[in-house]
């Protein structure tokens, strides 16, 4: 039998943590740390936390990508795919290239390097709760064989990419369910959240595209907006041993708003007939 808190611990175990240097990552790698982790950075600008390794990578390059997995070297034992942009950029095929090609990449450049008992974490978003409603769009874009395929094909369907964020972290979660099956063949989990408004350098970009008025009209059941170091929790829980079993999963950590539009859509339908 395990000690409980060693289900929580990462003594002894390597961790990939893109997007380091700010928002959600930085806290993962201060948790990791505290755990126990060795922690290895990739980030376009170095953190300010320390880390075991730091390596320079661009998202949007595969070949700074391929350089950077390179220099990791070594094992890998759990993979956190943090790293990420909003349409507030204003470049939808950029959005879509480091928040979903970037990630693609990195995991599969990865995954040679873990043994059975690794896992990979990934950030998806609120923003792509109706993500089984749009697989049939997000399947092309799933279905390249590779970054500049995807590249190429973000550049040629513009309607189908829109702001490039809701496509991507779509992407995201049904890559994670599709990969579910032939990860665990090699007893690899494979997880993301789905964080609602969190408060990182994400939000500024936001804020200043759209206005704090986009963000205020975003449903808050909890009446606030979420702390990075609640979304980093979410992710060293999928990829500690406490969540040994779970894996294909999409876990919300949106305070409660999926759940709230879910209520919202039966009561609508109790009103107007539609539900006994």
């Amino acid at each position: 039998m395990v000690d409980i808190d060693q289900l929580w611990r990462y003594d002894g175990r390597r961790a990939v943590v893109t997007g380091c240097a700010s928002g959600i990552g930085e806290h993962v790698v201060r948790q990791l740390t505290e755990l126990g982790a060795e922690v290895v950075g990739l980030d376009k600008r170095r953190p300010s936390l320390p880390v075991n390794e730091f390596h320079e990578v661009d998202l949007a390059d595969p070949v700074s990508i391929d350089g950077a997995v390179a220099s990791v070297g070594g094992r890998v034992d759990t993979l956190f795919n943090v790293a990420g942009v909003s349409s507030g950029i204003g470049e939808p095929a950029l959005v879509a290239t480091i928040n979903f090609l970037g990630l693609r990449h990195v995991t599969e450049a990865l995954v040679p390097r873990m043994g059975a008992g690794s896992s990979v974490v990934s950030v998806s978003s609120l923003a792509a709760a109706a993500y089984r409603e749009h697989a049939a769009v997000v399947a092309p874009l799933l279905g390249t064989a590779t970054m500049q395929d995807g590249i190429d094909w973000c550049h040629a369907h513009p309607d189908e990419l829109g702001n490039g964020y809701q496509l991507s972290k779509e992407a995201i979660i049904l890559y994670t369910m599709r990969s579910a099956t032939p990860l665990g063949a090699k007893s690899i989990r494979i997880n993301c959240s789905g964080p609602g408004v969190t408060e990182t350098p994400i939000l500024d970009q936001l804020r200043t595209a759209y206005g704090q008025g986009f963000l205020d009209d975003i449903p808050k059941p909890l009446g606030r907006v979420s702390d990075p170091a609640e979304q980093a929790a979410v992710l060293l829980f999928l990829n500690s041993r406490a969540a040994s079993y779970i894996t294909g999963q999409v876990l919300w950590v949106d305070g409660g708003n999926v759940g709230a539009a879910i209520a919202r859509e039966l009561e609508e339908g109790r009103a107007h007939g539609r539900l006994d």
